[in-house]
Order: C-alpha cells, then structure tokens, then sequence
C-alpha cells in the first residue's frame, strides 16, 4: 500500500446542458454532455494520517473552504465511514487552480478526485454502483466527476452514461470573474419559461470525426441555463461574445450555470493564440486552454 497519492481533478464542462423538468423535491432532472479539460486541474496529495485533515495552498486558495464543509475533506471522511476495514484517515493537500463555484466542477472535481485517490491509495475498490452511490450523496456532479471522461449525464446526475471519445479538441476557458448564485439562475430559468423539457438529439451523442463536426453536432443542443444567466450577469454575454469573435473559434457556450464560457478550437496554435489575445485584452479574467477528454 503507497503512503502517498497524487491525484489531479480536470475542469468539468457541460457541453451541452438541457433542464427536462422540476421534481416535486426540487431537484432539476436534466440531460447534458459533460467533457473535461485535462490540462486545467486542481492538484490533490493525500497521505495516510493519525486523523482527518486538509490544507489548501495555490493561486485560487482563499475562496476555498477549509473546514468539514469541504467537499473533498468530507469524501474522505465519506470512505471511511462506509467502508471503515478498507479506509482510514489522510491528511489533503488541495492545490487550487480552478475557481469557486463557477460551472466548471470546482468542489465536485475535487470530490471525486479524493474518491478516486482513496481507491488508489489503500489499494481497495469498491463495488462500482456502491462507490457510485456514496459519490451522488456527495453532491449531484461528483459522479461525473468520479468518471472523468466525456459522458451523458442525465437524471439528476445518477445515471452516466460513457459517450464516444471526442475527437482531438481543444478548449480555451474564460471566467470574467462574477459571481452567480446557481440558486438565481435556475430561478430566472423558471420565470423566464426557459425550461426546454427536450433530451439531447441522438446526432450529438455520436462519435464524431473532428472538432468541427463535434461544434457542428453541438449547435443542435443548448445550454438552457446560459440565457437566464446572461440576464442575470450581463459579464457573460460579453464573455461569450469575445469568445465567439476569436479566430479559429467553432462554438461558444457558457458551461453549467456559470459563469465560466468556454470556446472549441481544432487547433491547439490557434486556442493559445486566442488566450493571448484575451490575457492582453482582459487581465483581470480567468483564462486558461486545454484538450478536452
């Protein structure tokens, strides 16, 4: 058994995002292609410890939790308790890269990187729909997150479903550094009428040959929050304008609830390219490229 796990926890995109309908709980039943960008990842060490403990350090560390409200603290915490003859106490290390609460994972890529280390590090794993279970009481992206790779996401984050490998694609990022409430935009969602109530098209579930006939087959789908959440925040229409006005760009959209947009390119030249023109243009944005898997 090491005594010592390195785990990176990539950026989680919505691809596309479709809200079916509200459940009588409250809860949104949706339907959304979630990819993630490798390059563009918190950084988890996790050691074998007397007692459960967390430190987090890196350029996005202050708007970080660091007490048990921390969703990777209470993965941790979660293994444990369900399986306490296979898993016992570590202390993380979370380097923090991505930002806070801003649609692109954060706190759930997190959790489910510790799910994963924890397997790796005591040398046990558990039953796949048991280990899948514990994710989604953890929150409803950590079972993407515990994935990792391009897959559906449907209900109300339970039911994933692996999806064809994406051709070679690359994704420049771009945060305008506002704060938007999930709460206020599925509120908007629901007083505008914005709720679609349409599964994703077969035609953007398919394998498809390259980046351009992925952006091609992705202009068929939406992200229904992206509307509500532009009038909530005009920063992200104007983010997603800039996106879709940079060379080389094939498809803009905003990912999750917001507020970080993202850009496709088939080119890897010509995705930092345009993330040179944007540091340039907007210093103070969150920016940053990587191939989607």
């Amino acid at each position: 058994m090491s005594h010592e796990i390195t785990e990176h926890a990539p950026a989680k995109l919505n691809l596309a995002l479709h809200v079916l309908r509200r459940r009588a709980d409250g809860y949104h039943e949706l339907d959304s292609i979630v990819a993630f960008a490798s390059d563009v990842a918190d950084e988890l060490r996790l050691e074998t410890a007397a007692a459960f403990s967390l430190a987090v350090e890196g350029p996005l560390a202050a708007a970080v939790p660091k007490d048990d409200s921390n969703l990777a603290l209470r993965a941790a915490r979660a293994m444990a308790q369900r399986w306490p003859r296979h898993f016992g106490p570590v202390h993380i290390r979370l380097r923090k890269h991505l930002p806070a609460a801003a649609g692109i994972g954060g706190g759930s890529a997190d959790a489910g990187a510790v799910l994963r280390a924890m397997c790796r590090l005591f040398g046990f794993v558990p039953p796949r729909e048991e280990l899948h279970a514990l994710a989604l009481e953890l929150g409803a992206d950590v079972p993407a997150c515990l994935h990792g790779r391009t897959a559906r996401m449907s209900g109300i984050g339970e039911r994933i479903t692996t999806l064809p490998d994406l051709p070679e694609t690359f994704c420049l990022l771009a945060n305008p550094g506002v704060a938007l409430p999930t709460a206020q935009v599925f509120g908007a969602l629901h007083e505008q009428g914005g709720i679609s109530g349409a599964s994703l098209p077969d035609a953007a579930l398919a394998a498809q040959p390259h980046a351009a006939a992925l952006a091609e087959a992705l202009r068929n789908t939406a992200n229904d929050l992206q509307v509500p959440a532009c009038a909530l925040t005009p920063a992200v229409e104007q983010c997603l304008a800039t996106l879709r006005g940079l060379p080389g760009a094939l498809l803009a959209r905003m990912s999750g609830s917001g507020a970080t947009c993202f850009a496709l390119f088939a080119d890897a030249l010509l995705a930092r390219t345009a993330l040179s023109t944007l540091r340039e243009a907007y210093p103070r944005w969150w920016l940053a490229v990587s191939p989607l898997i």
